[in-house]
């Protein structure tokens, strides 16, 4: 048997049984073998192989293990308006960019409003938005994807009144009167204002196609939905993705998926059920034992303990893998507390997921850890929110934000993820602020939860598709495997931390084949 295709160079394995190599074999879609050098793998080049000498180091593509393939397609489309505060950083460049929307479209939805960083937005108000679109639907989402404000015109479109009551799990903001206010909080309550603008959606290749490619250029190979609408899998079945997805589907009051547990194939496949036990530190909903300092507030849990346990139970029972957004230490316990009991005490191996995982507190991880929980964390918290985090909560829960490193003590294996289109997905970007703690505005928060660049690159590869349910197929260059690589400028365990989102990926292959990057030579 000989190989196709053999690169040669600095090889990061992520193989226990080999972290490094020299040369790497590929044969149709997998890893042939990987030697120590060329003359290794002499046996298996053929007339026909290729060698190619390869500057920089190769690694495993990347997997991002809690992000919204589907959702970063749809916002980044033309169909949308981009304001998130990674493309207008004012206030004035974001309320210009609505006004020209209102003013040239017939529906105007936009992305990524966030006053905590764009500092000088109005407050959404109904009567605001009315105001700025009197005649036409505008629906303006947060960018924690945790609340969106409307209009009346929206309101109506949408189907609701102004007595609709509140979804179990959601909550709308009412006026002294009891009625709706212009603002939806969390999915439940989201998803009854937007619902209706996928009717009539018949393709959505182009914006799917283009998503592929902008993970792609990031060294991307894996990604998960976490937020998966089955309406849209026939459409999505279409596409011919260079992207392998996971997917997790949204529960609902139903308590059932018309899927099977691991429905699909090694590209798309369906593994979980996702629910939100508490909202965003940033939309105010965070459900923690500590309060936001400028008011005292504390917000509770999303969901009654029974509620959870009810959902949690029935989605259990049919196989399905649970993963539990749980920003605040409250909603933590509240998880932990609710899945041992559905679990009766007793360890899981089904990979249960915590995510974000915020202010989840030592002991709380070493708890999951025993019952076989493990969680995924979002270190751009730190880079782009860590003075916010100082203002909404003090410097101790700045500090102890995004605890990785304590994650990690335990034993726990996590991943890391960048929640696209919160941030956006970049792996490289990711490993350094975990390594770092570093905000963008050059601050460090809690250099105690700083990790290692290796543990860094194995939340990014192997542990995260372990998490995916994807380890025996992706995350490491092993034999057997699938030969999904992305080839990095440098290695990033041989640069100093800070100097990581600097390097660049120069190519990214699926399954063999080169789906980004100029062609190795």
């Amino acid at each position: 048997m000989t190989a196709d295709l053999i690169l040669r160079g600095r090889i990061i394995t992520m193989d226990d049984a080999r972290p490094f190599a020299g040369a790497l074999a590929v044969r149709g879609e997998h890893v042939l073998a990987v030697g120590d050098d060329l003359d290794e793998l002499d046996g298996l080049r053929g007339p026909a192989t290729r060698v190619i000498d390869v500057d920089g180091c190769i690694l495993p593509g990347f997997v991002e293990a809690h992000g919204h393939f589907l959702g970063d397609a749809t916002v980044q489309s033309p169909a949308l308006v981009d304001i998130r505060p990674v493309v207008l950083p004012t206030a004035d460049e974001v309320l210009a960019a609505i006004r020209e929307a209102v003013a040239t479209r017939p529906v105007t939805v936009c992305n990524g409003w966030e006053p905590l960083l764009q500092k000088g937005l109005p407050e959404p108000t109904l009567s605001w938005l009315d105001g700025l679109a009197p005649a036409s639907p505008l629906i303006v989402m947060h960018n924690s994807g945790h609340a969106v404000f409307f209009n009346s015109v929206a309101m109506r479109q949408a189907g609701l009144s102004l007595t609709t009551p509140d979804p179990p799990g959601g909550r709308f903001s009412r006026n002294v009167a009891g009625e709706l206010a212009g603002a939806a909080y969390e999915p439940a309550a989201i998803s009854m204002v937007t619902g209706y603008l996928r009717e009539g959606v018949t393709d959505i290749t182009p914006s799917l196609l283009a998503q592929s490619a902008r993970v792609n250029a990031r060294g991307v190979t894996m990604m998960s939905e976490m937020a998966f609408d089955p309406g849209v899998r026939p459409l999505l079945e279409k596409v011919p993705l260079t992207t392998r997805l996971r997917l997790y589907e949204v529960s609902t009051p139903a308590l059932e998926s018309d899927a099977a547990p691991g429905a699909g194939d090694d590209m798309i496949r369906q593994i979980g059920i996702k629910t939100w036990a508490d909202g965003s530190p940033w939309t105010g909903n965070l459900a923690a034992s500590f309060p936001y300092l400028a008011t005292g507030e504390r917000h509770a849990p999303n969901y009654s303990d029974a509620e959870l346990l009810e959902i949690s139970r029935a989605y259990y029972a049919k196989g399905w893998q649970l993963a539990c957004h749980a920003n605040g230490d409250d909603a933590v316990q509240q998880v932990l507390d609710v899945w041992e009991r559905m679990l009766g005490g007793r360890p899981d191996d089904r990979r249960l997921r915590i995510e974000h995982a915020s202010s989840m507190r030592p002991e709380q991880f070493e708890r999951a850890h025993a019952l076989g929980i493990t969680c995924s964390l979002f270190p751009d918290h730190i880079y782009y929110w860590g003075e916010v985090l100082n203002e909404l909560f003090g410097p101790d829960v700045a500090g102890r934000w995004a605890p990785i490193g304590t994650a990690l003590s335990t034993g726990m294996r996590v991943s890391l993820h960048n929640d696209s289109p919160v941030t956006p997905a970049n792996p490289l970007h990711n490993i350094a602020v975990a390594a770092t703690r570093m905000s963008r505005r050059g601050h460090a928060f809690g250099i105690g939860e700083r990790i290692g660049v290796r543990q860094a690159l194995r939340a990014q590869t192997i542990d995260a598709a372990w998490q995916l349910h994807a380890d025996d197929i992706t995350g490491s260059l092993t034999p057997g495997k699938y030969a999904d690589l992305a080839v990095v400028s440098a290695d990033p365990t041989r640069v100093q931390p800070e100097e990581i989102e600097e390097l660049t990926v120069d190519a990214t292959f699926l399954a063999g084949r080169q789906v980004h990057g100029d062609p190795l030579a």
